[in-house]
């Protein structure tokens, strides 16, 4: 995805701003633990002079000393990490706590552009803050599985709603862990409140913390810039084209509530388009729908849920609103 200058200028700005701010939280733990323990700061001036012994030893190229060099260096580092312990302090303490710990928050490794930083146009592009705020709030540390019940057996999965969501999640930590090796994509369906949305962000965030790139979109904010783009033809298209091809391009598509816009011929067939595309380029798309499948057949062509049903893992949440459940909770 290509992105105007103001724009690549931006993100470049918020990279900046964050190592900035990464040298002066760690200049103050530096100040903090050299007042606290002199003796680090010796072994840190220490640290520095053999550094820069092993550097012009290697430019000489003596091998042994350079060994000898290393443990030294090495001994003094693990002298260090005691006394940080032996004062409460985490060995690590000193360490930079980076956002991206892959780029360490410059947006690139070695000329090419860190995933975060294609997430961040992704972020860009989408206004995604949203999902930032959602996932936070809704991911794997929050889910709970006491809104869900024990004491009855859902007809059309034969299970309770306690046991069923047991294997919806089990099959989402699947998803994750061979998301860079099998290529899958899931269908959640079921009433509203049931905790398909929740689902999506939790698997989001997981994805976004390996580094790949999300783009989450409503039904409505989908086939608005499918139209766009089939359509416009004003100073705007620029940016709807690069919106387009993200939608084909991300490693992970999600489309929520799906069956809740106005549909049409012409919104079926965008709706093949983006997921026969992205089916043949194995790029992973997972639909949340409030429709029961009968209803998604009818709404949609037949060779839209033909797609789906054979290529999608269907995953039913069944159980009462949550939502409902939380306003109502003594």
């Amino acid at each position: 995805m290509g992105l105007k200058n103001f724009q690549y200028n931006k993100i470049l700005r918020e990279y900046d701003a964050r190592q900035i701010r990464n040298r002066h939280e760690l200049e103050e733990k530096y100040a903090k633990v050299y007042k606290q323990i002199p003796a680090l700061h010796d072994i840190d001036i220490m640290i520095a002079e053999e550094s820069v012994s092993f550097a012009k030893l290697a430019l000489n190229g003596d091998s042994s000393a350079i060994t000898t060099l290393k443990e030294k260096i090495a001994l003094l580092s693990f002298e260090k990490e005691e006394l940080l312990k032996a004062n409460g302090y985490p060995a690590n303490y000193l360490t930079p706590n980076y956002t991206c710990p892959i780029c360490k928050d410059t947006g690139f490794v070695g000329r090419d552009k860190c995933q975060c930083f294609k997430q961040s146009i992704v972020d860009l592009l989408y206004t995604q803050s949203n999902i930032r705020s959602a996932i936070a709030e809704e991911n794997f540390d929050t889910f709970s599985f006491d809104y869900y019940d024990k004491n009855y057996k859902e007809e059309s999965t034969g299970l309770s709603p306690f046991e069923n969501i047991q294997k919806v999640v089990k099959e989402c930590l699947s998803f994750i862990k061979n998301f860079d090796s099998v290529y899958e994509n899931i269908l959640f369906y079921g009433n509203t409140g049931v905790g398909k949305t929740f689902l999506t962000n939790c698997i989001a965030r997981e994805l976004l913390n390996n580094s790949h790139t999300v783009i989450y979109l409503t039904s409505f904010q989908l086939f608005d810039i499918l139209e766009k783009n089939k359509f416009s033809k004003n100073e705007e298209s620029y940016e709807i084209t690069e919106q387009f091809q993200g939608i084909m391009n991300c490693d992970l598509l999600i489309i929520d509530d799906l069956g809740t816009e106005l549909n049409n011929s012409f919104i079926s067939s965008q709706l093949y388009l983006c997921i026969n595309e992205r089916h043949l380029s194995k790029k992973s798309t997972i639909i949340s729908t409030n429709l029961s499948l009968d209803k998604l057949n009818a709404q949609y062509s037949e060779r839209i849920f033909s797609r789906i049903t054979s290529n999608y893992k269907l995953l039913k949440i069944v159980g009462k609103d949550i939502r409902l459940k939380k306003v109502f909770a003594p």
